[in-house]
């Protein structure tokens, strides 16, 4: 088993961008989406801001009706090496289309 050690804000960073990619959405249509501003988005993604549980929690309720599925706060901030997207810009594919 791989020790991973991880802040919690790194795990949402992580996340946060999955789920983005999920939502095929530019980090400016997503900050939106969620009801944050565009620079609090990317000082997240960036793992530059320690939210509070409540805001996790409000992120996480925007994200579940984004995406029509139940996210949680524990989603949010439990780490899957699976949600790793990698650098590429997220909206892309759409620009490209």
């Amino acid at each position: 088993m791989i020790n991973i050690n991880l802040a919690s804000k790194d795990i949402l960073a992580i996340n946060l961008k999955y789920y983005r990619y999920l939502s095929q959405l530019s980090q400016e249509k997503f900050a939106e989406a969620i009801n944050t501003s565009l620079i609090y988005e990317n000082q997240l993604e960036n793992g530059h801001r320690n939210p509070t549980l409540e805001m996790v929690d409000k992120i996480a309720h925007q994200i579940s009706k984004l995406l029509g599925r139940n996210i949680t706060s524990a989603d949010l901030l439990t780490y899957d090496i699976s949600k790793i997207i990698g650098s590429r810009r997220i909206d892309a594919e759409k620009v490209f289309q």
